[in-house]
């Protein structure tokens, strides 16, 4: 048994599209990155490939190559999945936390956890992803960005 842990951040601007989870939630501002910068996904990528003494996403999907522009984060997830089972692990479980002011998460949580559960071939019960705020605190709190956090177990 190996446990991962994953951290992602990135700052919220006009003209993006707004995906957490894989799921596009309704929002006026959408977060900067060179794939879609689906914060959940990417925390959970890192958390996967850390438990497997990996290393992180940016080995594997470098932000300086075009092909990953604009790329959904669920299929590098796929692919990290892949990997894993390549290298004889096999994903146990993911808990996850993804940190906005706003929007309000709560309606989207069970879409992001089945999108997840899915890709990683795994019941909805061994995925759980959780919203939370800062009170108004931090980056994250004055709505400049959007962070989340993952923990998971490989076997």
């Amino acid at each position: 048994m190996r446990v991962g842990i994953g951290y992602d951040v990135h700052r919220l601007v006009e003209g993006r599209k707004l995906v957490l989870g894989g799921v596009c939630i309704p929002y006026p501002l959408g977060l900067l990155g060179h794939s879609d910068a689906d914060v959940v996904i990417h925390a959970v990528m890192d958390a996967l490939l850390g438990a497997a003494g990996l290393g992180d996403i940016g080995a594997f999907f470098p932000d300086n190559d075009p092909q990953y522009k604009d790329i959904e984060s669920t299929i590098l997830l796929k692919r990290v999945n892949e990997i894993i089972k390549e290298k004889g692990y096999t994903v146990s479980n993911v808990d996850s936390v993804v940190v906005a002011q706003a929007p309000k998460l709560a309606p989207h949580i069970g879409e992001m956890r089945k999108n997840i559960a899915k890709i990683l071939e795994l019941g909805d019960d061994f995925v759980c992803v959780k919203a939370t705020t800062t009170e108004n605190l931090g980056f994250e709190g004055r709505k400049e960005g959007i962070s989340a956090h993952a923990v998971c177990i490989i076997e």
